[in-house]
């Protein structure tokens, strides 16, 4: 992926989504695992740390936004694979396609939706 702001932007950023109330940390014995940034519907950022990949904190951050909100929606890049892979285990099904001229990165990116199965009235 390309650089496109600084270590202090990047983390002023943060500080935003945070003060927005929109992230959700995932931890484990006083380390953070990754966190989940969403701004109603729309999963803004979902983010793991080195070596956290594999071992349920993605799975446990996205099970909350989906506790919290009836449909989600996100986009990931068309290169990460291993997202896409995750998200369509989690349900999530492809709305479109983009070839990067949506995103500040300009790289092709997939766009997904969940929506909660809604019961039937009894």
């Amino acid at each position: 992926m390309p650089k496109l702001y600084t270590w202090a932007e990047a983390i002023s950023f943060c500080g935003t989504m945070i003060d927005r109330g929109w992230v959700t940390v995932a931890e484990r014995q006083g380390c953070v695992l990754g966190f989940l940034a969403r701004d109603g519907a729309e999963v803004c950022a979902l983010y793991l740390a080195p070596g956290a990949c594999g071992q349920g904190a993605g799975k446990a951050l996205l099970d909350a936004a989906k506790a919290a909100a009836p449909r989600l929606i996100l986009r990931t890049f068309a290169a990460n694979t291993r997202a896409q892979k995750f998200y369509r285990r989690e349900g999530f099904a492809e709305t479109g396609r983009g070839g990067g001229a949506d995103n500040e990165e300009g790289l092709p990116d997939i766009a997904y939706e969940w929506r909660a199965i809604r019961e039937a009235a009894a």
